[in-house]
């Protein structure tokens, strides 16, 4: 029997499709359960001021980049989107003095236009981002070489082999997007072999950094948290690290400040992950299978579910 239509994007799945039971379940959630649902192999962490969740995120990076050495060179693949962390990082580098020259960064994801990856000159440039809010930051004679920074192009086989040439990925950080997804793994079209039912989840952990059609409810969402609203200058397609990179990371870290995703999916992804219910409708609900999976919350952008009017 087929699956309800998307209340959102009728051609698409998302969220919306899964069982109302499951969601309901998941707007009962209170901040203070959450931590509740920590299981081996899923660990929750609230922090209770905005300065000290972007703080711990930023010292991942160094935690990942204090391992790097000449004969273990390692490194963190990081998102755009927080960003708040991305200035802190170059701060503690530069009082450190720590030299980087033997770790590594991989970007997550990227725009994707007229078949190829938006230049660093475009105004939502992802490499851009990191390179004026971190790595430009860093003092000379610190930063790793550019041949360590690892950004997906159009072009994607030197991008997928970095990850296979003998460089640990510590940890990958991300954030959560309105449709569930962390970098740019959304959930597909409804059509054809997926019409009734979406890919497997099985299925979707075998795709690998590609070029990717956007859920219209990521495009409104990048309108609104970087766009300035302006839909219709988000990009439509997108470059993404896939599951296969993101299980070659030791851990995936997930940072939710209230400020991407809403109350709602913030509890419905950890619900899912935690009960290790897996759909790919849900992106973030695959990383159930991940052996090592972090999701970070500041207390107050969890908000409520209960029904406020404004």
């Amino acid at each position: 029997m087929a699956r309800k239509l998307s209340m959102l994007a009728p051609g698409w799945w998302d969220y919306t499709t899964l069982d109302d039971e499951l969601l309901n379940d998941a707007a009962k959630l209170t901040p203070e359960d959450l931590p509740q649902l920590s299981r081996e192999g899923f660990k929750v962490i609230i922090y209770d001021t905005i300065e000290d969740f972007y703080l711990a995120e930023a010292l991942e990076y160094i935690t990942a980049w204090k391992q790097a050495t000449p004969d273990n060179p390692a490194g963190i693949c990081g998102p755009i989107g927080p960003t708040e962390q991305l200035p802190l990082v170059a701060r503690i580098v530069n009082e450190l003095k720590m030299n980087l020259s033997d770790a590594h960064f991989w970007g997550m994801d990227e725009w994707y236009v007229n078949g190829r990856e938006v230049p660093v000159s475009h105004p939502l440039s992802f490499e851009r981002a990191d390179r004026e809010m971190c790595f430009n930051l860093i003092d000379k004679k610190l930063r790793m070489p550019d041949s360590n920074l690892h950004f997906p192009k159009a072009d994607t086989d030197p991008y997928i082999k970095s990850w296979e040439d003998g460089v640990r990925c510590v940890v990958m950080q991300g954030g959560q997007g309105d449709t569930k997804h962390w970098a740019f793994n959304d959930p597909v079209r409804r059509e054809g072999k997926y019409k009734d039912n979406p890919p497997a989840p099985e299925e979707f952990r075998k795709l690998t950094t590609r070029v990717v059609d956007l859920h219209p409810i990521t495009c409104m969402q990048n309108a609104r948290t970087s766009g300035g609203g302006v839909v219709t200058g988000v990009p439509v397609q997108a470059l993404t690290v896939g599951p296969v990179q993101t299980w070659m990371a030791e851990k995936v870290s997930i940072w939710h400040a209230g400020t991407h995703d809403n109350a709602f999916g913030q509890r419905l992804t950890a619900l899912m992950i935690s009960k290790r219910i897996t759909d790919s409708a849900v992106p973030m609900s695959l990383l159930a299978d991940h052996p090592n999976v972090q999701f970070n919350y500041y207390i107050g952008g969890l908000g409520t579910c209960v029904p406020e009017m404004h």
